[in-house]
């Protein structure tokens, strides 16, 4: 499983101000509570309470170390993309008690959520792994936070859409309104202007729409929202003239049957945005 870098000159300054919400006046507890502690060091451990996929681990630790400047230090024992167990011991954390306190909730609410889109993730790409087609994301994110959900989804599909507007052309329904529902003459415009190297993506609700964009020789073509029988049709007619994206209502329970009709790809926020959380916590003396 190959996951892209998270680059701290990158997270570091969604961490800070996540950190800065949680703590802009300080931790009061805390604070009061370690004033006769201040140097007393703390061990404990981050459990899991479900079975999952672990993501974020490297999130996990850049809280602390921003937070302590080098005042605590964790040994993970598991790797982002394995396969964890309930009861497993995750990491441990050792270091100054004020500093564990202060940064607990925060490094448990990024890989709690993290781990959560790997985990779901991962269980619709397991539903398609024996058929040739990839599950993927969408831009149906939480914002300022997809990044994160972004290196979650890699971690449990190992693909993933485009990062955001700037990666490649997607002719939706209502840029293609604007031509008067003219495929044609949106794709014209558009290749006039994109680089060479960038894609142009088309949505497609129909067959007729289909067969429009196969005409324009554009590079992908997404068939949204439409039957299984739709698909199938629009699959034999693409021919492999284009990579066929299958998007819309796209389910756990209903994402076999899509694959089978012969589509490249299988886009869906669901596994972003209806991913539940990993239960994940800090266990001072876990069994």
């Amino acid at each position: 499983m190959n996951k892209f870098y998270l680059d701290n000159f990158v997270i570091d300054k969604y961490i800070i101000d996540a950190l800065k919400e949680d703590m802009f006046y300080g931790d009061i507890t805390t604070q009061a509570i370690c004033t006769n502690l201040d140097e007393k060091e703390f061990e404990i451990y981050l459990t899991t309470r479900n079975d999952g996929i672990l993501a974020g681990s490297q999130v996990f630790c850049r809280v602390f170390e921003l937070l302590s400047d080098g005042k605590v230090q964790i040994t993970f024992f598991f790797d982002d993309g394995d396969k964890i167990k309930k009861g497993d011991k995750l990491a441990k954390i050792k270091g100054n008690a004020r500093y564990i306190l202060s940064g607990e909730r925060l490094a448990l609410n990024f890989v709690q959520k993290m781990s959560g889109i790997a985990t779901y993730t991962d269980k619709f790409a397991q539903k398609i792994k024996k058929y040739n087609v990839n599950i993927a994301d969408t831009r149906k994110n939480t914002p300022n936070f997809r990044i994160f959900e972004k290196y979650s989804v890699k971690v449990g599909s190992n693909k993933l859409h485009r990062f955001n507007l700037s990666d490649c052309v997607m002719l939706k329904d209502n840029h293609i309104a604007l031509y008067n529902n003219s495929i044609t003459k949106a794709v014209e415009q558009v290749k006039k202007v994109i680089s060479h190297a960038h894609k142009i993506e088309v949505e497609c609700d129909t067959q007729q729409q289909v067969i429009e964009a196969l005409e324009n020789n554009v590079d992908i073509i997404m068939l949204d929202n439409m039957t299984i029988d739709e698909m199938k049709k629009c699959v034999k007619l693409i021919n492999k003239k284009a990579i066929v994206e299958a998007s819309g209502n796209v389910t756990i329970d209903n994402i076999e049957e899509i694959a089978k009709t012969g589509v490249d790809v299988i886009s869906t926020s669901a596994i972003v945005m209806k991913a539940p959380t990993l239960d994940l916590a800090f266990d001072y003396n876990p069994k």
